[in-house]
């Protein structure tokens, strides 16, 4: 297993933080999270990629980080060695301990309803494109027999829940915030699925010319464009 730091340290006391993970939508989403806080405040991280391919992530060691077998998992040397799994939660810690001018979310406090609204396309993205386009995926590219019905079934409801993007998007920039929206987590959370929309069986996204334009848009800023190359 190989390791590579992708920042320089923040301070004498400050250590990398540690991320297990492979190059999938989940693990994109914590890749380009880490980069625009790198960007913001000079955060260090190192990457140890993990190979799906050789089961790494079933092996013991790993299960002691991550009981779920999945990738990505964060170590935070920082904090006692503290391990979070499940890339959505992955992102909230990081905005909880190292985003800090909230330069990234809203701060529930002032603005709660920004908050909320974040969340709720947060959990959107993490329980409905994430599942489907991951059963569209496997069934499209990896099944091991043709099931027609379960294709079209993921790949339906893929294109519904891009449909809804495309109302959110419309007049917007982001997906939360007020007026046109402000760049936030919930952005970085559900890009890396639709950025995959063609492996998931969704050619091209021209009927969704906001989510299109959305999607054009991150990935003009330059944490996305290195975030999608890690590891």
């Amino acid at each position: 297993m190989s390791n590579h730091q992708y920042s320089t340290a923040t301070s004498p006391s400050s250590k990398p933080l540690q991320l297990y993970t492979a190059g999938t939508p989940n693990g994109r989403k914590t890749h380009i999270f880490l980069e625009e806080l790198k960007a913001q405040y000079g955060l260090t991280y190192d990457v140890h990629p993990i190979s799906l391919g050789k089961n790494e992530q079933k092996e013991p060691w790993y299960l002691k980080l991550n009981p779920n077998g999945r990738i990505p998992t964060l170590v935070d040397p920082n904090r006692g060695g503290f391990a979070v799994f499940e890339s959505a939660a992955i992102l909230l810690y990081l905005e909880q301990h190292y985003d800090t001018t909230t330069k990234f979310a809203f701060d529930p406090a002032t603005r709660a309803d920004d908050w909320s609204e974040m969340l709720q396309w947060i959990f959107f993205a993490h329980g409905g494109l994430g599942p489907m386009q991951g059963q569209a995926g496997h069934f499209l590219n990896a099944a091991p027999e043709d099931i027609p019905y379960a294709k079209k079934r993921y790949v339906d409801e893929t294109r519904r829940l891009f449909g809804v993007l495309q109302l959110r998007l419309a007049g917007r920039d982001w997906l939360a915030g007020p007026a046109r929206g402000t760049y936030s987590l919930a952005d970085m959370n559900a890009f890396p699925w639709v950025n995959g929309h063609a492996f998931t069986g969704v050619e091209t996204l021209d009927e969704f010319p906001d989510v299109k334009a959305w999607t054009e848009r991150m990935k003009e800023r330059p944490a996305v464009k290195s975030g999608l190359q890690i590891p």
